[in-house]
């Protein structure tokens, strides 16, 4: 896994925050350089590709990328895909395969700051690479995700970090089989997701067991070790090319 981010202080708060896991490489650059299986995108729930990095990746891919996802989310939510929920999309290129959509808010540029959305959506971003390795195993063995929620959604650098540790730390040990499974699992840890929750994180998640989610076979460690290491260098690059 990469976490990528053109934002320094992005890169600090996950540096402090990932600082016990060397497993996880931090790149402070551009998404577009990630030599990645699947890169990881921050949308809206109409898949709206009009801003912040999802326009810098629909500019890259082409708008043929917007066109699938927005059918997608059509198909599977009629036109609406709640946060807590993600879609992958294939590329039609070798790097990435695949794009990874996941709502960090309902319409274009909200204000996130006070809600648990940046765990949801990454945990989502999780769930999709784990649902796609089921169905054509070993098809991401790499993944790059940006600072969610951190540019357009306005939430502070150490409180994205936090979350998006929470969401890595339960796909660690824990595969699931569906994205309300997923927010289960997350509000054990965090308590109410609901748009005006406060509640931060929490490194662990006694309330698991209570609730029958047991460790299954992983497709990313949990879900996380598909993730092949072998195909990044072993140092951190800390550039400062944004």
């Amino acid at each position: 896994m990469v976490l990528c981010d053109v934002n320094p202080k992005v890169i600090q708060a996950w540096r402090a925050t990932f600082e016990e896991n060397p497993e996880v490489e931090i790149v402070h650059g551009s998404m577009l350089d990630m030599s990645t299986s699947a890169w990881v995108s921050p949308t809206n729930s109409a898949g709206r590709m009009d801003g912040g990095l999802d326009l810098v990746i629909k500019n890259y891919l082409g708008v043929g990328i917007e066109k699938t996802l927005q059918r997608t989310i059509k198909d599977r939510y009629a036109g609406r895909m709640p946060v807590g929920h993600a879609a992958c999309t294939p590329t039609e290129r070798v790097q990435p395969r695949f794009l990874i959509s996941t709502p960090t808010m309902v319409s274009s540029s909200e204000d996130i700051s006070a809600t648990m959305n940046v765990a949801l959506a990454c945990a989502a971003a999780f769930q999709a690479v784990h649902i796609q390795n089921t169905v054509e195993p070993g098809t991401i063995r790499s993944v790059a995700l940006p600072g969610l929620g951190a540019n357009t959604g306005r939430v502070p650098a150490e409180i994205c970090a936090d979350l998006m540790w929470t969401a890595y730390d339960l796909f660690r040990e824990h595969a699931f089989t569906d994205f309300a499974a997923v927010r289960q699992a997350l509000e054990s840890i965090l308590g109410d997701l609901g748009p005006t929750s406060t509640q931060y994180k929490q490194k662990a998640a006694p309330g698991l067991s209570q609730m029958g989610i047991t460790p299954s076979k992983p497709t990313i460690g949990g879900a996380l070790e598909d993730f092949d290491d072998s195909e990044f260098e072993d140092d951190e690059d800390f550039s400062d090319d944004e």
